[in-house]
């Protein structure tokens, strides 16, 4: 009786220990979040992007698209200048979502299955725009593209225990590029100028750049 009494508290605890194995864990205490991303992307572990929710869209900061116009002479100068911007996703702890890559199709099918619509990691527009720069200025092209957040949780699959369990979980947000015109927001392409710094308009008075406008390399 003894012995069969051991028996059955040792495949209680057997048991138990099996069952704490397969249930999900939260990352809390275990693996970091980058580390349970880092496994989705290497496809060490078998995820998939839960429950994801959309956030409303906002424009995002502007940024330098263009090269730059100095206008070192004594009248306005008007040119054309070509722009191109590209704009990728990232999480909540910055890591970087690679269009074409297995985290940003999962991604995508996570959301395409819930709201009916494809998920794209990165945008890349280009154009020109003409300005004009008075003298003494430095003028440039900049854009902001309108943005949107996907939050979801992670949960991953090991084929053997890792860090414990079979399971895991953690809770993101990627922050990615949206459509023109999503919920209202439309991209914004502007020009910028500045009064040249005194060093600039130092190199202004020799050289090539004396007396005339220039492009240089952004």
């Amino acid at each position: 009786m003894r012995y069969g009494s051991r028996l059955a508290a040792l495949s209680t605890v057997a048991l138990g220990m099996v069952a704490a194995m397969a249930l999900p864990a939260s990352a809390t205490g275990g693996p970091s979040q980058q580390q349970i991303v880092a496994d989705c992307a290497s496809g060490e572990g078998k995820c998939t992007f839960n429950n994801p929710v959309i956030g409303q869209a906002f424009l995002g900061d502007f940024r330098k698209v263009s090269n730059t116009l100095y206008n070192c002479s004594s009248s306005p100068s008007t040119q054309s200048l070509d722009w191109s911007d590209s704009v990728g996703s990232s999480d909540t702890v910055g890591v970087s979502v690679t269009a074409g890559g297995k985290i940003a199709g999962i991604v995508d099918v996570s959301v395409t299955a819930s709201y009916g619509h494809t998920w794209s990691a990165t945008h890349t527009e280009g154009s020109s725009m003409s300005m004009t720069v008075q003298p003494g200025e430095v003028g440039w092209i900049s854009r902001a593209q309108v943005m949107q957040t996907v939050s979801g949780t992670w949960q991953t699959h090991y084929d053997s225990p890792k860090w414990g369990h079979y399971y895991w979980y953690a809770d993101d947000t990627i922050t990615s590029p949206a459509p023109n015109g999503t919920d209202g927001k439309s991209n914004a392409v502007i020009v910028k100028t500045r009064k040249m710094t005194p060093s600039e308009l130092a190199s202004c008075s020799s050289g090539t750049r004396a007396g005339r406008a220039f492009v240089a390399q952004r």
